[in-house]
């Protein structure tokens, strides 16, 4: 009798075992329908993936594609051959999207910097997961309040290309490709992103005779904004950066030759911006075509080019970024291009003052120091 309840207690345990395991399997197919669903909803109408690959704890997505709106200045925002996605298997089946690691795989990117100087970047996608998590018969607050963590995603062998509509050349906005592109986010809080987020990206830019490298790193808390990183350009070719640093008049000045080195230090705190940084210009060389008119920096291109003849082809300019970022009158990049032009000027021995009237008084304010400049 003893050993008839053993053989029956064995068979029920077995049975609840298997009855576990058939719910967990039935659960899990139907948490990787859910994620299908939601993917495609997630890219949609401009977005496209050829083929999505649930596993067990993975997902992955073959050949994704996210089309550019109309007025995006390329034709795709994003394109990926692989992304792989390491779910967290009991937060899942809790109904709560807990990623481990992202993985995205031979990719290209691309991101526009409007005239106002906002950043853009995935156009749409934010609004497309907003409905993905709206659907008529969930309760949309409580779905944009459910806590998502990633805690990692990672870019590898891919290009991100920037166009800077602030700068324009022929009605386009100004390009500039980081190639062999790698990146890092890790600890993504959704939605609240009021924890450290840790940032970082290594990246090549081609020029017409140097190839430098730009790094970006640091943190940010991304909804107060408050950050410290540190941005770097080794050997990058003058040329590349051109149209930031040579203003024209109507002539056909260009920069034609050297490279640049930077480090920037930038901090956030409060909405205000404390950065300063170190630029060094090496071997600049400007075309013959520059006009009494065309400055490098605020400076004439000719007086530009003189002084540093006589400084080994090197100078070296230290400045600090001060301002709040919710000032509507405070612009970085013209915070940057005035402190840039300032020391320039002190380096040449030039007066700064001379340089803020504009470019007739500044032809004429350099003058008489160009005379003592050069010895004559």
């Amino acid at each position: 009798m003893a050993a008839s309840d053993a053989r029956r207690g064995a068979r029920w345990a077995v049975g609840v075992v298997i009855a576990i395991v058939v719910v967990a399997i039935g659960g899990w197919f139907f948490v990787a329908h859910q994620m299908k669903e939601r993917i495609r909803e997630t890219l949609g109408p401009n977005g496209s993936v050829d083929e999505i690959d649930v596993g067990f704890g993975q997902v992955t997505l073959s050949r994704v594609r996210l089309r550019g709106p109309r007025d995006w200045p390329a034709g795709d925002a994003l394109r990926a051959e692989r992304m792989v996605l390491d779910v967290d298997m009991r937060a899942a089946l809790s109904n709560r999207v807990h990623l481990r690691n992202v993985s995205v795989d031979n990719y290209y990117l691309s991101i526009v910097r409007a005239a106002d100087g906002r950043v853009l970047i995935l156009p749409g996608l934010k609004e497309t997961a907003r409905v993905a998590n709206a659907k008529p018969d969930d309760k949309a607050v409580q779905h944009a309040q459910e806590e998502k963590l990633i805690d990692r995603v990672s870019f590898e062998r891919g290009a991100m290309e920037f166009f800077d509509a602030s700068v324009q050349q022929q009605q386009q906005p100004y390009r500039v490709l980081i190639s062999d592109a790698r990146a890092t986010i890790e600890h993504l809080h959704l939605p609240a992103l009021t924890e450290r987020t840790s940032l970082s990206m290594t990246g090549s830019i081609k020029g017409p005779s140097h190839t430098g490298t730009v790094s970006w790193g640091g943190w940010m808390v991304i909804a107060s904004k408050d950050s410290q990183t540190r941005a770097t350009l080794r050997s990058v070719d003058i040329a590349t950066l051109d149209p930031y640093l040579l203003k024209k008049a109507g002539a056909k000045a260009a920069v034609t030759g050297g490279t640049i080195d930077m480090t920037l230090d930038a901090s956030v705190r409060d909405y205000r911006i404390h950065a300063p940084g170190v630029l060094t210009l090496n071997h600049l060389q400007i075309s013959d075509g520059a006009g009494p008119l065309d400055t490098f920096l605020s400076i004439p291109t000719k007086a530009a080019i003189a002084a540093l003849k006589d400084r080994k082809d090197e100078i070296k300019l230290e400045f600090t970024l001060d301002g709040d970022l919710r000032d509507p009158k405070f612009s970085l990049s013209e915070s940057l291009s005035k402190k840039l032009a300032a020391g320039f000027a002190k380096a040449l021995g030039v007066s700064a003052e001379g340089v803020a009237k504009g470019a007739g008084d500044t032809v004429r304010g350099i003058g008489n120091a160009l005379k003592n400049l050069l010895g004559q």
